[in-house]
């Protein structure tokens, strides 16, 4: 529904009051309770702001005077980007035109964002064009050798509702000369033939600069062979050991209908493994989604002062949750087993975690500087 006057809200009063009051909008559904709580681009409003929006519908939701009314926003093409305006934009030449009944389709094209010479990412974000309907996700591929590896190296992805990977400062994604992008999309008939088509948009560093980390995104925590139960809520987890120190720099939970909560936490190497005596693995939660709403993809980038800092070894375990009940107002089918697959009704659960891996002499370096911080804020 539109907001933009008085006279489109008024009617939804009652569904802003209840939405905002549960944190469910603006979309931002990270545990406020839970790990780190300070990332870029925070859109969550504050608690005076829920109080004012929470007090105007206890009062009738009055219009007030139609003299203060600001002027309604008027909205872009660059709009749909939240990292701000591109540098860079590459599109497919044509759209696809998906059929309007049958089974999920895949479609693959590439397209040569005409790269000269070797540029750095700052930021990247995939979005369809059109056909939001039916793009399930679209994955955004960097291939550099279409003989040997036709498929390339990950680069990005859409999701609904998903926003910008945004990298910290000084460290970035490379994409060499002569780099294609490789467009995955993974389709979902609703009903009407729908011509789809995609884009990637990308902030660059300037012309022969070079960070001083190459950033990526990865799965990690993966729930292989999924068995959802019809009706019942179902925990699943997933591992993965970080081989060097690394700074993870975002965080986000994928699933599909029935995507309820998730948690990534550190599970620390033990330094004295080598002890009689090493004890129990100290392990901190990173950050949780406890209340995730379908339709919100959501990539929280952590704020840089308090990335995690992880030494080599440290294992990421993230527990995931899926809600196959009549409670979840998106379980198409709660009286149907689920297992793990690529359609839409299947099941999938993992985290995207973006991060850059560190030499040994800058993790001590980082860590000294944070414990020295931490110490200065303490009364």
């Amino acid at each position: 529904m539109s907001l933009i006057t008085y006279q489109e809200a008024r009617p939804w009063a009652r569904s802003i009051q209840e939405k905002v009051v549960k944190r469910q909008m603006p979309p931002w559904h990270i545990d406020r309770n839970i790990g780190i709580n300070k990332f870029k681009d925070d859109p969550s409003l504050t608690d005076a702001e829920i109080a004012t929006i929470s007090a105007w519908v206890e009062h009738g939701s009055p219009e007030g005077s139609p003299a203060d009314m600001p002027p309604a926003r008027q909205f872009t093409d660059l709009d749909k980007w939240h990292m701000g305006k591109p540098d860079v934009v590459v599109s497919m030449s044509k759209p696809y035109v998906l059929r309007a009944k049958g089974g999920d389709e895949y479609y693959d094209v590439d397209v040569d964002p005409g790269f000269t010479e070797d540029m750095y990412v700052q930021a990247v974000e995939t979005k369809p064009d059109s056909g939001y309907k039916v793009v399930h996700h679209c994955t955004a591929n960097l291939v550099e050798d279409p003989v040997d590896d036709p498929v390339g190296l990950f680069l990005n992805e859409y999701a609904v509702g998903k926003n910008a990977d945004v990298f910290p400062s000084n460290s970035g994604r490379l994409i060499k000369a002569g780099a294609k992008i490789h467009f995955n999309i993974h389709l979902h008939p609703d009903g009407v033939e729908t011509p789809v088509q995609m884009s990637l948009a990308l902030k660059l560093y300037p012309r022969g600069f070079v960070p001083k980390y190459v950033a990526f995104t990865q799965h990690m925590g993966d729930a292989a062979d999924l068995d959802l139960p019809a009706g019942q809520v179902t925990r699943s987890d997933g591992y993965f050991r970080l081989p060097r120190a690394a700074v993870l720099t975002a965080f986000q939970p994928h699933f599909h209908f029935r995507g309820k909560a998730q948690c990534m936490e550190a599970i620390y190497p033990d330094v004295r493994a080598d002890s009689a005596r090493p004890g129990p693995a100290r392990s901190e939660t990173l950050s949780c989604v406890s209340d995730y709403q379908f339709g919100w993809s959501i990539t929280y980038n952590y704020a840089d002062e308090v990335s995690p800092l992880l030494p080599a070894g440290t294992v990421i375990h993230v527990t995931t949750w899926h809600d196959n009940s009549d409670r979840n107002p998106h379980n198409p089918n709660p009286k149907n087993w689920v297992g793990s697959g690529q359609r839409t009704n299947d099941e999938m659960g993992f985290a995207w975690v973006s991060l850059f891996y560190l030499d040994q002499a800058d993790y001590q370096q980082r860590l000294e500087a944070r414990k020295s911080r931490t110490s200065e804020l303490r009364p």
